[in-house]
């Protein structure tokens, strides 16, 4: 999953993204209004965390904006306006939820977590693909009853493959949903992770590599 953080202080936006990086989340960061307007025009996100008072403006003006548009991507707004008039605000303007600083970065984790798992058609908590069951608010795995210990990135990439089991998910894909902006798309940086997932998941196999378009995990996921 990836989001956009768009804060002018540098040094919390650092920390937020590395808190969120840390929980599996991939995370561009964006200082002002223009850079995260450019930034959610070219990118596929699944949730925007945006700071109020920018250098440039007032980053729910950004969200009425894009609501306006039609943009339908969850926004929590992280702000330092606690009144209930800015809350109000926030919410008319098209923010799905409100965090007041200060803030426990556990707590903004799991109000993005919640943010992205948002649909128009709710997933289910659980995937099952044979004897893998995937526990995706826990981020924990097992195949056959025993504990599979997985790096979030790891656990982003086989979340992405089994939420589209019986379809190719090609590498682009794999990098624009679960890396940020930094990830450098000529390197064989989804390669290692799958070969890396494949080796923890043991045999049979589940991955598959499909030459030329990208991987697959076979079957249909289900719920419990």
């Amino acid at each position: 999953m990836r989001v956009l953080v768009v804060e002018d202080d540098e040094r919390l936006g650092v920390e937020v993204a590395a808190g969120l990086r840390y929980a599996g989340f991939a995370v561009d960061l964006a200082g002002h209004l223009a850079d995260a307007d450019f930034k959610i025009s070219v990118n596929t996100y699944d949730c925007l965390v945006i700071d109020r008072g920018l250098p440039d403006g007032d980053g729910l003006h950004l969200v009425a904006a894009h609501r306006a548009a039609g943009h339908r991507v969850p926004v929590l707004m992280l702000t330092a306006r606690d009144g209930l008039a800015d809350r109000i605000a926030g919410f008319e303007n098209g923010a799905d939820d409100y965090l007041v600083k200060p803030f426990a970065l556990p707590e903004l984790t799991a109000r993005v977590r919640a943010l992205c798992r948002r649909r128009e058609h709710p997933a289910p908590a659980r995937l099952r693909l044979g004897d893998i069951d995937i526990d995706l608010p826990r981020r924990r795995v097992q195949r056959a009853g025993i504990l599979r210990s997985l790096t979030p990135k790891e656990f982003a990439v086989l979340e992405l493959l089994a939420t589209r089991a019986g379809s190719v998910v090609t590498r682009s894909e794999l990098i624009e949903c679960c890396w940020d902006e930094m990830a450098e798309p000529a390197s064989n940086v989804v390669d290692a992770v799958i070969a890396q997932l494949r080796r923890k998941l043991g045999a049979p196999p589940v991955i598959e590599t499909v030459r030329g378009a990208g991987f697959m995990i076979g079957g249909e996921p289900f719920g419990p």
